[in-house]
């Protein structure tokens, strides 16, 4: 389901090196990211380079967090995802 897009500011197929806006809920331009990275990831087993990435102390919490954010989802150890890791590069006030 990665290459899906999730809504009209979203055409679902992001690679490394592609520069994206980043709306908010009000459709407001926020700032533009730079894809760094992506990669698939398996739930039950949490690269730490994604943990520490969103700042998660350790996997547990990770899932845990995740589990609740993602309560519409099946989610077990197999769940596989998407990681992405992105870098800042313009912050629109």
């Amino acid at each position: 389901e990665f290459h899906k897009s999730f809504g009209e500011y979203d055409d679902g197929s992001y690679e490394e090196g592609d520069i994206v806006e980043v709306y908010d809920l009000k459709q407001k331009l926020r700032c533009k990211i730079e894809i760094s990275e992506i990669y698939p990831a398996v739930f039950g087993d949490i690269p730490e380079k994604l943990r520490r990435g969103e700042e998660y102390l350790n996997e547990e919490e990770f899932r845990k967090d995740h589990i609740s954010c993602w309560s519409n989802i099946k989610i077990d150890d197999d769940f596989e995802m998407m990681a992405i890791h992105f870098k800042l590069v313009e912050k629109i006030e």
